[in-house]
């Protein structure tokens, strides 16, 4: 008996991955849990320097990677909960939260603060229809405020 194996019907090295189980590998945690941030606009969850290295996986044109100040322009260590979302598609709770159209991640419940107006003017006059409506999705996303301070996505 192999005890190094797992399933006898595992995946040879050499077959392809699901698209699903694919998408879970590459799927965004925090390293730490300490540092850990929001991206304003989606809610993604990440330590500052994944934000640094690598972005945001769902908001590429916020040019977060490798640029500390946009990073700590758009996110925010003021946020409360989190979620792992692992099929945001089916989800009902990444569809209560709104991130249902992105990767799958940990995602926070609740984000406070709101995009620069800088960086909402940098997104409006990239030109384009594209830009107008993410400038209006990024609004929509940000808008839920329940009196208390605390937007809710």
């Amino acid at each position: 008996m192999d005890v190094g194996r797992y399933d006898d019907n595992a995946v040879d090295e050499g077959d392809a991955l699901p698209d699903k189980v694919q998408e879970l590998a590459e799927a965004s945690v925090p390293t730490s849990l300490k540092g850990v941030r929001a991206c304003m606009r989606c809610g993604l969850l990440k330590t500052l320097d994944q934000f640094l290295e690598y972005g945001c996986d769902n908001c590429p044109f916020l040019d977060m990677a490798g640029n500390h100040e946009r990073c700590n322009m758009c996110t925010t260590a003021f946020y409360e909960g989190q979620v792992a979302v692992m099929d945001p598609g089916e989800s009902w709770t990444a569809k209560w939260l709104r991130v249902d159209e992105f990767l799958p991640g940990v995602y926070a419940i609740a984000v406070t603060g709101q995009l620069d107006k800088d960086i909402e003017g940098e997104i409006a006059n990239r030109g384009g229809g594209g830009d107008v409506a993410l400038l209006d999705l990024i609004k929509m996303t940000l808008t839920h405020d329940d009196g208390m301070g605390t937007v809710h996505k």
